[in-house]
């Protein structure tokens, strides 16, 4: 998108560098914009041509300039002094090194001190205008990458590369005894544990799903993997590396509670993606957190 002439959370202006296309046809196939958002844009009349408000139909031409107008929002969530870790921010998007045993967003069950609370004043504090779009989710025992979304062009952008499975996404996991093979893949299907609902387990009848891993590291009865999921099934790394016999250290739903740490040594370390208005691919890593650290030094 090397033709982006302006650039704020609110505003993306484009340069045409051809004739012939339409308003419409350069937002959906030039931007990358979907059509349900292009709909939406048309009718609050935030599509201009020139500076003149444009139709979707409406012939442009070379360098005529075609601007987006994002309307400023206001989060709902309140401002809350949690620590955010930002690791990545540009106009579109932040991505946060999401510290472990917080929850994303409020619940019935968390009803404050959200990530998303944290969001909310660090928009306050910086007058970002916008509401807080998470893009990916971490489970609240769950540390590393969290991608979030700071207007609706970059949520659709990025949520498009997630669903089409664009996005590379790592992990560290350490994980009970020694894994013999330096690497493998798991291709298993995940669907519900009718036993107990809050689980998930392989089954025939569930989704696709694929993981691959990598040896780091052994040690004594415990193996440091790396892990980059081909899908995004809810628990499935947890899931598959308790179906090879290898459940993750601490992970009270699918192993048992461990005296060393205190949560599922789950990390998401690196996210490979398109900024939504640039061309090339990024690569983003999130430090390890000091419990995970604590208990690979314990292992070794």
């Amino acid at each position: 998108m090397e033709n982006i002439l302006k650039e704020s959370e609110s505003v993306i202006s484009y340069k045409v560098e051809e004739t012939g296309l339409s308003v419409k046809d350069i937002l959906i196939n030039k931007l990358g914009i979907s059509g349900r958002l292009t709909r939406k844009l048309f009718k609050r009349g935030a599509i201009l041509l020139n500076n003149k408000r444009a139709k979707s139909g409406q012939i442009t031409g070379e360098d005529d300039v075609l601007t987006i107008l994002m309307d400023d929002e206001y989060e709902s969530n309140e401002p809350q002094n949690v620590p955010i870790d930002i690791i990545y921010e540009d106009y579109d998007v932040i991505i946060i090194n999401k510290q472990p045993k917080v929850v994303v967003h409020p619940t019935k069950s968390h009803k404050d001190n959200t990530i998303a609370n944290g969001l909310a004043n660090y928009f306050k504090k910086n007058n970002i205008k916008k509401k807080v779009r998470f893009v990916n989710r971490l489970d609240m025992n769950t540390s590393g990458v969290l991608v979030v979304a700071k207007n609706p062009f970059g949520h659709q952008q990025l949520a498009k590369q997630f669903k089409e499975n664009k996005v590379e996404k790592r992990y560290l996991v350490v994980v009970e005894g020694i894994i013999k093979n330096n690497e493998g893949i798991i291709n298993k299907p995940i669907g519900k544990d009718r036993e107990n609902t809050i689980r998930n387990k392989v089954s025939e009848n569930g989704k696709n799903a694929i993981t691959e891993y990598k040896v780091i590291e052994r040690y004594k009865n415990a193996t440091l993997v790396e892990v980059n999921i081909k899908t995004g099934r809810t628990h499935q790394i947890r899931v598959h590396l308790d179906h090879i016999g290898h459940p993750i250290i601490g992970d009270t739903l699918y192993n048992q509670s461990s005296n060393i740490i205190d949560r599922q040594a789950l990390h998401s370390y690196i996210l490979r993606f398109k900024p939504p208005r640039k061309d090339n691919i990024i690569e983003v890593r999130a430090e390890l957190p000091n419990d995970i650290k604590k208990l690979i030094n314990f292992l070794k």
